[in-house]
Order: structure tokens, then C-alpha cells, then sequence
């Protein structure tokens, strides 16, 4: 080699090593889970707790899931993970909008273990019982599994063939029908025979809470139906489960809104699922028979994704399912509501996940997929 060349060589090899070592102290993954999601794990519960911290921040990426106010899980019964979102703390009462309808079943399987209701009869609605009115076989049943026939229109806007003003939901809730909710709902017709069509409904709910009215509070007389149903429903629901600070709300006709006018902590959130997925016990005690929380958990005849107030994980996969079928455990089941509320229980992982917040439909979906991957990454038991 002629001596005068090797400094060039030397000078084009010199750069290499600093170029080999561009990429050597840097790293091609994701940025490292953020402090509060670290800091909102006391116990992995069997997770791989990176990959859970991951989620639980995904679980708070305002892009994409919307405004997540907490997020709580309970493996065994303990809390294992909870982080709130701004403003929110842990004494927060929270609404879960339709996933109150959860509480609402609940209360009709006291006064159906009481005898003051029977699930196979038809529903003391006076209106219904009248000669000739077919409404007057709808049965408790048919009403608690979202099969009574009546004429409600649940979804709102274009998806659903109606503006939003037109959904009976929103007018019962909010518009003419907000003063006696329970009016309006029993005075829909039929639109399909008594048990044949699965169609859920929020009004289907406050018609429940108007027969608890009536064999709690015969006269009518607004301020006492209201009464009785909030002693009724806190001595013998709410303050059993531990629910405690549970706030109810009523219309003016002293009727519960047991479509989801409930707010309560997510803690409180998540004792439901824990009673729920405990078959209607606390702590050993009994406190709802156990075959009326397995009803609940039963499929409707009608939509195998729906029992009783609860969500079933069960039918077809794809975009439009509720929960999880084909991923999560089929005994996987949950309390459902507007804007992105989760009471998730998964008996097999002896898990309860809350999520309460804010979403619109697509980061509804999100949140829904995210939810998904949490569970995933819990083993069986």
C-alpha cells in the first residue's frame, strides 16, 4: 500500500465508529409509562405491570378515550389499581348513567324476594290492564330483559333514523315527558308482540321503578312514593352493598330515574360489580338471593349479549359488540353507560374494573378496546 494513500483511508475510516454509535444509546420503543400511571399501581395483580401501566395511560389520553375521571380496579376484592383525572377525587360521586340500571334491578329482586312483585306475571300497570289493551300481558320479565314490546325509541340521531329531540329517551328525560317520566313511557304502544324483539331502553327502567312506587307507595302522592322507594332502596340495596353516598334522582311525580340518574364514587362503582360478581353476597352474607343475580347474568331470550340490567359477554364479535366475545372469558359481564361508562366484572380473573368519564362515540370505542386489553392482561385467578 503506498504510504502516501493511507492517510486518506484513515480519514474515511475514522467517522465510522462514531456512525455505528448513532443508534447505540438510543432506543426504538415507547417512551417509559408515565409516574401516575406507575404511582396508580399498588399490586400488579398478576399483570405484567409496564404493560399496565401502559394501558392505565392510554385509559387517560384525552385524544383519544375523552376525559377519563377514574379508573379503578379490584382484584380479590382490594383495590390494585386507581388514579383519577383532573379535579376528581377519591370521595367524587360520579354518574354511571345507564349503568344505574344495574341498581334498578337489583331493587326489583328484593321486592320480588318479597313477594310485593312476581317475575313471571303481568305488570300491575292500571293503564295496561284495561279490556283489549295488549300491553296488558307484558310480564315483569319481559320488561327487566329489554323484551316488552313498547314502542321506544332509544338511539338518537342520524344512525338511529331520528334527530334527537324525536328519541323517547331524551324526551322522557328531558323534554315533555321529564315531569312524570313513567307516565310517558306506559303510555307507548306496542310496536312488536310481548317478548319477541330485544330493543334496550332507558324508559323500560323508569316503568320498573314506577311498579316499586306502586306497592311501596299505593296513593301516589309524589313526596311519599319518593320516600318510601329511597328508604326502601337504601336499607335493603344501596347501604348493604356499600353504596352508601349513592345520590338518586327522582322526577316530580316522586318517581326514581332508574334509567341512570345514580351518582356514587368509583369505589362505590366497583362494589357493585364486586356484589354482582359475588352473586348478591358481601363479605359471605347473602343480601339478594343468589338465583335473581344468576338471572341477571342469564341471557335474554332475545339478544344473547344482555341479561337482566347486566351486559353479557356473549354472541357475535365485531364492531358493534357491548363487551368482549371471542377475547375476554364468556362469564365476563357489565354495567353499561352513556359516554363511556364501565362496571366490568370477570369472575374467572376474580376481577372488577371501573371506568367513569367522558367520551364521545369514537373514543367510546376506544376506551371500550382499551378496557379490553386491561383485562387481557390479567391471568385466570
Amino acid at each position: 500500500m503506498s504510504v502516501r494513500r493511507l492517510p486518506l483511508i484513515l480519514a474515511m475510516l475514522a467517522p465510522l465508529p462514531l456512525l455505528a454509535g448513532c443508534g447505540s444509546g438510543t432506543s426504538d420503543g415507547p417512551p417509559p409509562p408515565s409516574a401516575e400511571a406507575q404511582a396508580a399501581i399498588r399490586n400488579g395483580g398478576g399483570a405484567p405491570r409496564e404493560s399496565l401501566a401502559r394501558t392505565v395511560d392510554r385509559l387517560f389520553d384525552e385524544e383519544k378515550v375523552g376525559k377519563t375521571d377514574a379508573l379503578v380496579v379490584f382484584k380479590r376484592g382490594s383495590v390494585i389499581v386507581e388514579r383519577y383525572g383532573a379535579g376528581i377525587k377519591r370521595e367524587s360521586r360520579l354518574p354511571g348513567w345507564s349503568a344505574g340500571q344495574c341498581v334498578t334491578a337489583l331493587m326489583i329482586g328484593q321486592l320480588v324476594s318479597d313477594g310485593r312483585l312476581r317475575l313471571g306475571e303481568s305488570v300491575p300497570v292500571p293503564e295496561w290492564q284495561r279490556p283489549g289493551d295488549p300491553r296488558g300481558v307484558i310480564t315483569l320479565k319481559q320488561l327487566l330483559q329489554m323484551r316488552s314490546g313498547l314502542r321506544h325509541v332509544e338511539m338518537t340521531g342520524a344512525g338511529a333514523g331520528t334527530v334527537e329531540g324525536e328519541s323517547d329517551r331524551m324526551r322522557m328525560l328531558f323534554l315533555d315527558g321529564r315531569d312524570d317520566m313513567a307516565s310517558y313511557a306506559e303510555a307507548q304502544p306496542l310496536e312488536a308482540p310481548a317478548g319477541k324483539v330485544f330493543e334496550h331502553s332507558s324508559a323500560s327502567a323508569v316503568i320498573l321503578s314506577d311498579l316499586a312506587a306502586r306497592v311501596l307507595s299505593p296513593d301516589r302522592d309524589p313526596m311519599r312514593r319518593q320516600v318510601a322507594v329511597n328508604e326502601y332502596l337504601r336499607n335493603r340495596v344501596l347501604a348493604p352493598i356499600g353504596l352508601g353516598s349513592a345520590i338518586v334522582g327522582y322526577d316530580r311525580a316522586g318517581t326514581m330515574i332508574g334509567s341512570g340518574m345514580i351518582a356514587m364514587t368509583a369505589r362505590e362503582w366497583g362494589n357493585l360489580g364486586e356484589f354482582l360478581r359475588h352473586t348478591g353476597s358481601v363479605g359471605g352474607a347473602q343480601i339478594l338471593p343468589r338465583r335473581w343475580v344468576q338471572f341477571m347474568l342469564e341471557s335474554s331470550p332475545r339478544e344473547p349479549g344482555y341479561g337482566a340490567g347486566v351486559w353479557l359477554n356473549r354472541g357475535e364479535a365485531g364492531d358493534g359488540a357491548r363487551l368482549w366475545p371471542g377475547s375476554a372469558g364468556k362469564n365476563v359481564f357489565a354495567c353499561l353507560g352513556d359516554y363511556g361508562q364501565f362496571v366490568i366484572g370477570s369472575p374467572d380473573q376474580l376481577l372488577t374494573v371501573v371506568r367513569i368519564g367522558h367520551s364521545d362515540p369514537a373514543q367510546e370505542r376506544e376506551a371500550h378496546d382499551q378496557l379490553g386489553e386491561l383485562l387481557a392482561l390479567f391471568p385466570k385467578n
